[in-house]
């Protein structure tokens, strides 16, 4: 019961941090690491960004996690923050409504209170559909699990502006009524189409932040309520294993190195870890024996 009232107490803080104009800022974490070192930067909430996890456990993005594997991590991530945590759960690693909730209620006991679910540009009510199971899943369990919709009309051809808002506005509609509480819009939209978006429908608008986005400050002053990194971070940072990498076999020297987290900081940071929900008994993996401080 206790650890119910705690999760419901923290689904409710996470969804008070969506507030156009004062959005909630969001550096998506990948593994256990990243989200400790997210959430002592001063991240209010964390994202998962279900690219960097399928690349954390070696294998490429786009629904080729299994359930388990995913769980596995949001577990993982929420056991050592003390902060809200939302996850990327792809399409749901379902092929129907029912797999799509069975996943929402994994979620939730992983300890995460919010999660992406995106569209694929699958049909309009098929994908509503989707967006019920998970709203009712979610709703059963009595937490308030915030549910991001993302709509994947980054994917249709460039160049007909009014009928990519056309279509985005249409989905954002239809996955309100579903039970959607947030959409995710990607791409870089410029102000005038983020002022669009969030005047033209009823919900909380998510939109990126990373190289070629506007700065947060302008996207907070459209109305935006939610920016988030999505895979920027980790692909920083695993861009940086392969210039390092480079430069070490090809020129024997280490510069790009410069800058690192300093590792007595790093490891004393993590030796702090494990105060989180306690959400995720049963889930985590038993831990390999250790191999010294390498």
């Amino acid at each position: 019961m206790l650890l119910m009232a705690t999760l419901l107490d923290t689904a409710q803080r996470f969804r008070s941090l969506h507030v156009p104009g004062t959005p909630l800022v969001l550096p998506n974490a990948w593994d256990g690491a990243s989200a400790r070192v997210v959430a002592d930067a001063g991240a209010t909430a964390i994202a998962t960004t279900s690219a960097g996890v399928a690349w954390s456990l070696g294998h490429g993005d786009g629904d080729h996690l299994t359930r388990v594997q995913a769980l596995g991590m949001i577990a993982r991530i929420t056991s050592v923050v003390d902060v809200p945590v939302t996850a990327d759960i792809e399409r749901g690693y379902a092929t129907g409504p029912d797999g799509v909730a069975e996943t929402v209620r994994g979620v939730l006991a992983a300890g995460a209170v919010g999660i992406n679910l995106e569209d694929t540009l699958r049909p309009v009510a098929e994908q509503a559909e989707r967006i019920a199971a998970a709203r009712e899943a979610a709703d059963g369990t009595g937490i308030p699990l915030f549910i991001n919709a993302r709509i994947d009309t980054h994917r249709l051809p460039p160049g007909n502006r009014a009928a990519w808002l056309d279509e985005t506005l249409t989905r954002a509609r239809a996955y309100a009524a579903a039970g959607a509480d947030g959409i995710f819009v990607l791409g870089t939209p410029d102000v005038e189409t983020v002022r669009t978006l969030v005047g033209s429908q009823s919900l909380p608008v998510n939109v990126l932040a990373g190289p070629g986005a506007l700065p947060v400050s302008e996207l907070a002053e459209a109305g935006a309520a939610r920016i988030s990194a999505g895979s920027s971070i980790a692909e920083a940072a695993y861009g940086l294993v392969h210039r390092a990498t480079r430069e070490l076999l090809e020129k024997g020297t280490t510069t790009a190195l410069k800058g690192g987290f300093d590792y007595a900081a790093l490891n004393a940071l993590l030796l702090t870890a494990g105060h989180g929900s306690g959400a995720t008994a049963g889930l985590l993996p038993p831990e390999p024996a250790g191999r010294g401080g390498e």
